[in-house]
């Protein structure tokens, strides 16, 4: 599940796990019978067990046997490398070992329902891939339910058979990752995949009218009337420092570069096109070095017709 803050994910988590009702006829299943484990974002590990024996509480208050439940939490730090660890305190454990035992913690609960809240954020880029790798081997057998909540696109499309769109408190989307990244229905879900998107709507001499203002030309453009999403990918933003020459593009236009910031290999510049707009680009560090670019300064933008996709909404 995936959605910008605010758009009920918590809420919908919460309801799950029988915390936004309050029972009145006293037949509630206690929670260690209800077989769902939860990660939240902070782990919620207890502070007076080791990582060992959190591991284990699940296993136990479902009563298996202490030396197999042991054995079995054991297995699971073990897989999720912080098997080293066992025996330490919460309070003696760095916020991404903390959250990699609240991951055995939840696995080794042989759960039917899995909540996930943002599991994989505390933990650095090489550790998150491996992690990644071990919940995705066990979720291809988990005979379970898993809902997973997450910002990183990567991990949606890698760990999910499909992918939930929340925005505003309702679905916009429902899909499995391949038809995800191909046609996204929303600009919201297309920023999150790495794209420019603006609602738009095509007109008749050809071109795509914003909402947010402006228009783009793509080249094979829809009947006139046409609703839906324009599309630009962020490495098909070009950037200049002076007006493009004749010939350039057919999309130019003018703006200020509001932000630089690392993206991986390359840096994203974000500019304000016509005052409100915004486009985000990708270049080289190289590249960035080469023009000399900087927060606040003035700009020019092109992108080719060709790399403008409009989906129909």
């Amino acid at each position: 599940m995936v959605g910008p803050n605010g758009a009920g994910k918590t809420t919908l988590l919460r309801a799950l796990l029988g915390l936004t009702t309050r029972a009145t006829d006293g037949s509630t299943t206690p929670p260690h019978r209800r077989r769902i484990s939860w990660v939240p974002q902070d782990g919620a590990l207890f502070p007076h067990l080791t990582a060992l024996a959190n591991t284990a509480y699940g296993l136990r208050a479902q009563g298996v046997p202490k030396h197999e439940a042991l054995a079995e939490a054991q297995d699971w730090l073990d897989r999720l490398a912080v098997g080293e660890l066992a025996h330490r305190r919460p309070a003696h454990l760095s916020g991404g070992q903390a959250q990699r035992v609240a991951l055995a913690r939840a696995l080794a609960a042989r759960p039917r329902l899995l909540l996930l809240d943002e599991p994989l954020a505390a933990l650095d880029q090489t550790t998150r891939a491996h992690v990644r790798h071990a919940l995705r081997t066990h979720l291809a057998d988990f005979p379970g339910v898993c809902l997973i909540v997450t910002h990183d696109p990567v991990e949606a499309v890698s760990l999910a058979d499909h992918v939930l769109v929340l925005e505003d408190g309702r679905t916009t989307q429902y899909a499995p990752p391949a038809e995800l990244t191909r046609r996204p229905r929303s600009p919201w879900t297309a920023r999150m995949l790495g794209h420019n998107a603006w609602h738009a709507t095509a007109a008749a001499d050809g071109t795509l009218h914003l909402r947010d203002g402006g228009t783009l030309t793509p080249a094979d453009p829809p009947p006139p009337g046409t609703t839906g999403i324009a599309l630009v990918g962020a490495a098909a933003v070009a950037v200049h420092t002076t007006h493009p020459s004749p010939g350039s593009p057919r999309n130019v236009r003018q703006g200020t570069i509001r932000e630089l910031a690392p993206h991986g290999s390359r840096v994203r510049v974000l500019v304000l096109v016509e005052g409100h707009t915004q486009v985000i680009a990708e270049v080289t560090p190289a590249a960035l070095a080469d023009l000399a670019l900087k927060e606040g300064q003035d700009v020019w933008i092109t992108v080719k017709a060709t790399e403008v996709r409009f989906i129909a909404t």
